[in-house]
């Protein structure tokens, strides 16, 4: 059986797509599903950098560790890499397929939340925000990160 390859991305990737990645990874260990993880930003202003302290926070609050995830940008080379993109944002939807360079890659793309039951198709960025911003985060992530896990059981 084939490890698909996922990956999540916002705009500086130290914020929702860690905690994407994170949750993601998390259910996928504990329900022993394989899936390689990982997340990026459309911007490098990040690069290097471990995620948000306040989302390292919510998500150990949760008990998952995120504070191993290192910001990196999104590369051309990431449509051949992996199997399923994730966004968490139009404006990344739109960075994201402007890159895409064939219907394959273009077909690999679509919004995080479409997933899930979510009303709301888009992942609010929390950075500019307070706490409660990266709990709304990691509320709106559950359905869609569920969905994400029983598609590849």
């Amino acid at each position: 059986m084939n490890t698909s390859k996922i990956l999540f991305v916002c705009l500086g990737n130290i914020c929702r797509s860690p905690m994407a990645h994170g949750l993601v990874r998390h259910l996928a260990e504990n329900q022993f599903v394989r899936l390689d993880v990982d997340s990026c930003g459309t911007s490098g202003y990040h690069a290097g950098e471990a995620p948000d302290l306040r989302a390292q926070a919510k998500m150990k609050e949760k008990g998952i560790d995120i504070s191993d995830l290192r910001s990196r940008a999104f590369s051309q080379s990431d449509f051949n890499e992996f199997d399923e993109i994730y966004v968490m944002d139009l404006s990344n939807l739109k960075d994201v397929m402007a890159m895409a360079q064939t219907e394959e890659h273009k077909n690999k793309v679509q919004l995080f939340l479409k997933l899930g039951t979510e009303e709301t198709l888009e992942v609010p960025d929390p950075y500019y925000g307070s706490e409660d911003g990266f709990e709304l985060v990691y509320q709106l992530l559950q359905n869609s990160a569920k969905t994400l896990i029983a598609n590849h059981k």
